[in-house]
């Protein structure tokens, strides 16, 4: 994803505070026969003011579906032709959701960039019908304004939102490797600058309410009020309405301005970026800047910046041209075909599709407080779950401990938290040496040293002192669940949570059933993840899992290219090159070289001559002279204080010259270098599909992006056949093959695949 930070010249807008009207005459809307079955949205005038209610009733959120565009239009043109209304408000009916985004069905529906252009004029059309009404519209926004439900919100005249956690507004269309598309690239620059335009638009990072109103997006707030008669959010709602059809109801009047006698300095802002040269100098800087950070790989960026500067430089007509015209392109590339496939690929994977456990997990214990223990603590304790951390000495304890309030603290200055959340938080955990209360834990996760025999010791003492009904879980990354099971008394109870460090930060679980495994037991640990607000995929047991497995196949080829003679950096940059966001010197370091080899061992013994690549002496050899990573301050980079301050151990080169064998020039090109390293890892995919280990493409896509860093823009191994095609790759390997032998031979999966190219993983 292109993470683009315009920063500098942020925009801020005066606001002032309008006084709450009260006591407003309510009366339903007269409908005219045919407008009176509409579902999606509905109408109720409070005195003069139109109030309309959004509500999908089909879904969980509202999204700008061509149902609820068409009824919209429909009771705008009844509103319209009604003399007794003077203003208007768009409020939803649904808690937490305004409206989250375009219907992506439409979106993927059509077939040709003609079709897509032509919907993203609609679109344009119904907001400038808002934007020129001759009635004033307020959006009254609580929870999710994003994508297509902002773009209606910069059409009102007036803007509204609930200072609550649940409101956030954006623009997350790049993330889809698309634009906002219903003129959003034209307003949006008008109300907050360039600048704030462009952070927006270019990273797809959500705003909260408050910096929304420093911006100038939203004009004032509201606070959220707290439960009495009804629940909270209901009565917030309400408040919010009232406080809307006042406004409303001010602004026909004209007692309310829409616009602000700009301070000094604003003006003087203003000025400066009226001026040729520096837009110009703005468009260059952000567009290399968006350049750089996509390495070249996402069209949508580019795009976005190409709208913006149209509508800016050449009017708006121009602009709004440009906008459908670049929307209806990206709409049918195959970088927007994967990232929109990653996104239903995650709302598959937050689902528990096992059923609800017999009993849920309401006290939880973890059993080691370093790094990833103390992660997997924070992200329980912040979902409301009852937590004991565990260790050994009162020294790990207290660290553990401090690095989790920590964490929360950081949280409450960028005011994600206040004080009082982090500390009610911070109640769900204790810390302690023994195992007292244990004998009521639901689950326990053990997050100790990656070594069989010290994983056997924990679960019998655990089992010794736990509930029958006590699930018992290993956070390991390669050794096989079976074998940890075998100690085990209720080896049904027994299960594997592979957690991603950070643990705060990546998305992915993994979780690792084993034919003992009861229904149950998964269906509480799929619970407890998603709890966790983690992706969860369902994997079956073997040494490596999947995740794991498909990146050590990558890594072994990385290995063979060293010895090859690419260096250290050249390979960051041909593995970046490649679209994952770190390259394998950098990923091997983070990782620790010393984990790299302890899974390498276990790999090579399960899978043989297939998981060949460079020499594995080479990992023992940098462990000898201490080299474990990062985490020793020395790996294949020496590292300095700073988080981007590393330079190249000068003794890795000389260890890696030592190993150093001859390039065959028939498949060492630039080019073949990044297919040997993709189609070792997608092969190993398509093979672990083949055996069973994942359970359809859908969760390998989302395991391998998501937990290892799989190209986005491929959409994931799976989806990376499918476009590239299974025929063409099978020939790219078997030219491999004839130099490397068994690790560039094909599965028989693939092999069929290709074979019948009709036959594809995703429809």
């Amino acid at each position: 994803m292109a993470v683009i930070r315009a920063a500098g010249i942020f925009s801020k807008f005066a606001t002032r505070k309008y006084p709450l009207w009260t006591g407003h005459s309510s009366r339903s809307l007269s409908l005219s026969p045919s407008l009176a079955a509409r579902t999606h949205v509905s109408c109720e005038l409070k005195d003069d003011v139109a109030v309309i209610r959004l509500n999908d009733p089909t879904a969980k959120v509202n999204t700008l579906s061509a149902q609820m565009q068409s009824e919209l239009m429909e009771l705008m043109g009844e509103i319209w032709s009604n003399r007794a209304v003077k203003s208007a408000v768009f409020i939803s009916s649904k808690p937490g959701c305004f409206i989250a985004g375009a219907d992506i069905n439409m979106i993927q529906s059509c077939t040709s960039s003609e079709e897509a252009t032509r919907l993203s004029r609609e679109g344009q059309k119904i907001f400038e019908k808002i934007e020129k009404s001759p009635i004033p519209f307020v959006a009254a926004i609580h929870g999710h304004c994003l994508g297509g439900g902002l773009e209606l919100a910069l059409a009102c005249q007036y803007r509204i939102a609930t200072k609550s956690r649940k409101t956030v507004l954006g623009t997350p269309e790049v993330m889809l490797g698309l634009l906002p598309g219903a003129g959003g690239t034209q307003r949006l620059p008008k109300m907050v600058g360039l600048a704030g335009a462009f952070d927006m638009m270019l990273t797809g990072r959500s705003i909260r309410a408050d910096k929304a109103k420093k911006m100038g997006l939203v004009q004032q707030l509201v606070h959220p009020l707290g439960p009495g008669l009804k629940p909270a959010e209901e009565r917030t709602i309400e408040y919010l309405e009232e406080v809307a059809v006042g406004v409303a109801k001010g602004i026909a009047n004209k007692e309310v301005l829409l616009t602000k006698e700009k301070k000094l300095m604003q003006k003087l802002r203003d000025t400066v970026m009226d001026l040729g040269p520096v837009r110009k100098q703005i468009y260059k800087a952000v567009r290399e800047k968006a350049q750089k950070e996509t390495r070249g790989l996402y069209p949508a960026p580019l795009k976005i910046i190409e709208c913006v500067q149209t509508g800016e430089e050449k009017g708006r007509e121009a602009g709004y041209r440009t906008e459908a015209e670049n929307f209806g392109r990206l709409a049918v590339t195959s970088e927007s075909k994967a990232l929109i496939g990653l996104h239903h690929g995650q709302v598959f994977c937050k689902k528990n599709h096992f059923g609800s456990p017999e009993k849920e997990v309401k006290r939880l214990a973890i059993l080691g407080a370093g790094l990833m223990g103390t992660g997997i603590a924070q992200a329980s304790i912040e979902k409301g779950l009852t937590t004991i951390l565990k260790d050994t000495t009162m020294e790990s304890i207290s660290s553990g401990h401090e690095k989790v309030y920590n964490s929360l603290n950081t949280k409450v200055k960028k005011g994600a938290l206040t004080s009082m959340e982090r500390d009610v938080t911070l109640s769900n955990l204790s810390v302690q040496c023994d195992y007292s209360g244990f004998e009521s834990a639901d689950m326990v996760i053990e997050a100790v040293f990656e070594d069989i025999d010290l994983k056997h010791k924990v679960l019998k003492e655990v089992e010794a002192v736990t509930p029958p009904h006590c699930i018992f879980v290993s956070n390991t990354s390669c050794l096989p669940i079976k074998d940890i099971a075998a100690a085990s008394k209720r080896p049904e109870k027994v299960i594997g949570m592979h957690y991603f460090s950070p643990v705060d930060k990546m998305r992915l679980l993994e979780i690792v059933t084993t034919d003992k495994t009861s229904e149950d037991t998964l269906a509480s640990a799929v619970s407890v993840g998603l709890k966790q607000g983690k992706t969860v995929i369902v994997v079956r047991d073997g040494v490596g899992f999947y995740t794991t497995r498909c990146l050590f196949f990558m890594f072994s080829e990385a290995i063979r290219i060293f010895q090859e003679g690419v260096r250290i950096k050249e390979m960051d940059t041909l593995v970046e090159s490649i679209g994952f966001p770190f390259g394998a010197s950098t990923l091997v370091d983070e990782i620790g070289i010393d984990v790299i080899a302890h899974v390498s061992q276990a790999i090579t013994k399960a899978h043989g001559s297939r998981s060949e690549g460079g020499n594995m002496d080479i990992l023992k050899t940098l462990l000898e002279r201490g080299f474990k990573g990062r985490k020793s301050g020395k790996g294949f980079y020496i590292y300095g204080k700073g988080k981007k301050d590393k330079t190249v151990n000068p003794e890795v080169d000389e260890i890696l010259r030592k190993y150093k064998v001859t390039a065959p020039p028939a498949v060492s090109s630039g080019s073949d270098l990044r297919l040997r390293i993709l189609s070792r890892f997608v092969n190993e995919a398509v093979l672990c599909l083949q055996e069973g280990i994942i359970r359809n493409p859908v969760e390998g896509d989302i395991g391998a992006v998501f937990g290892v860093g799989f190209p986005p823009c491929h959409g994931g191994p799976f989806r990376y056949v499918d476009t590239f095609g299974a025929e063409r790759l099978v020939s790219i390997m078997r030219r491999f093959e004839d130099v490397y032998g068994d690790p560039f031979t094909p599965c028989q999966l693939l092999l069929d695949k290709a074979k019948d190219p009709s036959k594809k993983f995703h429809n």
